[in-house]
């Protein structure tokens, strides 16, 4: 039986007054990989960050994760937050503290106490990601595609249900933005975790098919041909 991950129905999404996406119908469900595809200003991100509570949902009705968007406040956001990962194009990761201190601020913002139980959480998630020696490196001692994994492992450190993925391959070379990908469809796979990633690289998709939503004109096509 399949388990919804995300559910939009009859959605409108604005950016401050402005429509961008309208009557958007998504359904994605438990362990599911889907590409979010479109050109830039087509509403990929907005759609995102609807989804992650970033974007208030003023029109129809939307559920991530089991939390009604409509009904988010300030107070709600980080429990809905706490249930899933986002993944960014450049990385957004604190330059001034290591890898563990990385994963470590995120996991206190989040409400961990227990060092030691922080600890484990930590060393599972960098070894998941194959970073599992390099947690006193500072983020700028790592290649680009180390600094992706951080951000991977970072997302993973509350066993999200859904990982939001805007651009992850966006700054990576090809090589290293195949196994960036590797690693995506194995975290996908093997923990049923559900992933939405933006991207504009139709060749990633060619590699690895999936699933494919696409904005344009102001609509969401599900299902969509990419010409490739």
């Amino acid at each position: 039986m399949s388990q919804s991950i995300v559910e939009l129905k009859n959605v409108n999404i604005y950016q401050s007054n402005s429509l961008i996406l309208s009557d958007v119908n998504i359904s994605v469900d438990k362990g599911e990989f889907v590409y979010l595809v479109g050109k830039t200003g087509t509403g990929k991100s907005s759609l995102l960050k609807t989804m992650y509570g970033d974007l208030e949902l003023k029109e129809g009705t939307g559920w991530v994760v089991g939390h009604d968007l409509k009904g988010l406040t300030w107070k709600t956001v980080p429990f809905l937050r706490r249930n899933l990962g986002v993944v960014f194009q450049d990385f957004q990761l604190l330059t001034d503290r290591n890898v563990n201190e990385n994963m470590k601020f995120v996991l206190k913002a989040t409400g961990w106490k227990d060092e030691k139980l922080m600890d484990e959480k930590i060393a599972d998630v960098l070894e998941k990601v194959g970073l599992k020696t390099k947690g006193f490196k500072m983020p700028f001692e790592l290649s680009g595609g180390e600094q992706q994994r951080m951000d991977i492992a970072r997302a993973l450190l509350n066993s999200p249900k859904l990982i939001l993925a805007d651009e992850p391959t966006g700054n990576l070379d090809p090589e290293t933005s195949d196994e960036i990908m590797q690693l995506l469809f194995h975290i996908c796979r093997d923990y049923n975790t559900t992933i939405i990633m933006a991207t504009h690289d139709y060749m990633v998709i060619r590699k690895f098919p999936a699933r494919t939503i696409k904005t344009e004109m102001g609509k969401v096509w599900d299902n969509a041909t990419i010409e490739i």
